[in-house]
Order: C-alpha cells, then sequence, then structure tokens
C-alpha cells in the first residue's frame, strides 16, 4: 500500500459518492441574468465550481459568448478548465465550429429549437443529466445534454481536482446540428 493511498481514496470516494448521489439525475441549472463581463461571470453563483452540474452549464454559457466575442469566451472556457488551460489546438478547434453555425451552444437552453431559430426561454435555463454510466474514471463524470437540434444528447466530461472544484476536461456538445428554420428555403 502507498503513502499515497489515503489522498487517492479520498478523491476517488468523492467521486463515486457523487457519481451514486446524482444517479440518474437532471439538474436545472437556471441563469437569471446573463453577464456581461467576465468579472460577472465570476460573480455567478455556479462559477465556484462546487456541483459538476454547474461546470457542464457554465461550459454552454460560456460557448454562446464566442460569436460576438471569441476573447472573453475563452477565458471563460480556461477559468472552466482551470489549471489546464486551452491549447492552440482546442482553441482552432473552437474556432473550426464556429466558422459557420453560431447557433449550436445556444441549442442547448431550454426553448432552444429549430424551429424558433434556437432562442432560448428565459429564465436561461440548461438541465444536464447524469445515468448510471456516468462514472467514467477516476475523478471524472460524464454529464449530458440535451439539444434542441439534435437526435442524441452530447456530453461534457468534468474532474475533481483536490480544491474541491469541478473542472471541464472535454467537451463534445459543438457537434452540428439541425440547421436553424430560418436557413432553410424550402420552410
Amino acid at each position: 500500500m502507498s503513502i499515497f493511498d489515503d489522498l487517492k481514496n479520498k478523491v476517488n470516494d468523492a467521486v463515486k459518492k457523487a457519481a451514486k448521489d446524482f444517479g440518474e439525475k437532471r439538474s436545472d441549472v437556471v441563469f437569471d441574468k446573463l453577464p456581461d463581463t467576465y468579472e460577472e461571470f465570476l460573480e455567478l453563483p455556479q462559477a465556484a465550481l462546487s456541483d459538476p452540474f454547474d461546470t457542464a452549464a457554465l461550459t454552454v454559457l460560456a460557448f454562446c459568448y464566442y460569436p460576438k466575442d471569441s476573447a472573453l469566451s475563452l477565458k471563460m472556457l480556461d477559468y472552466l478548465r482551470g489549471p489546464r488551460p486551452l491549447s492552440g489546438m482546442d482553441k482552432q478547434f473552437i474556432a473550426d465550429r464556429f466558422r459557420d453555425k453560431d447557433y449550436v451552444p445556444r441549442s442547448y437552453f431550454k426553448g432552444a429549437t429549430y424551429k424558433n431559430d434556437y432562442v432560448p426561454s428565459e429564465p436561461y435555463t440548461v438541465s444536464p443529466f447524469t445515468n448510471p454510466h456516468s462514472n467514467i474514471q477516476e475523478n471524472m463524470l460524464r454529464l449530458w445534454l440535451e439539444s434542441g437540434g439534435a437526435d442524441s444528447p452530447r456530453y461534457v466530461d468534468v474532474r475533481l481536482a483536490k480544491d474541491g472544484k469541478w473542472y471541464l476536461w472535454e467537451q463534445y456538445i459543438l457537434a452540428g446540428i439541425r440547421d436553424p428554420e430560418s436557413s432553410n428555403p424550402w420552410a
């Protein structure tokens, strides 16, 4: 037995407890007001990153800023990633995804569908959920998100750090979805 097993076990136990507690859980993360600045983003109660559902919802929110202010969006994402900032390759991947489809992140908010051009309902709500397979590996959870333009949910992986915060590890929410109804020439 290693001298570090106690430390590993504490963190592992926290993730296992979270996975067990969450089981098949859905959490509505509500943003009454959207932040205008990075400082306001940090002041959101969800920015404490004490809950994995908050981290997943903030990831969606951060991506929504990319079309208007990519620097602000990337700064938000770096905060969500904690001690592991975005690489140049990550930034290029994000830029590629936004080249012609700025509506994808909005599709994860309640009320946003291709039929209404992905305009979300207010208050702005993201509803991440878990399933029995959400405990993907040591210190990590997979949270699922439904898009108003996709047939199946997409996911965000979050990781519990030793500071007790849930950081964004990886996201798979920028994949293509149905085009907005307004862009359909046959509608």
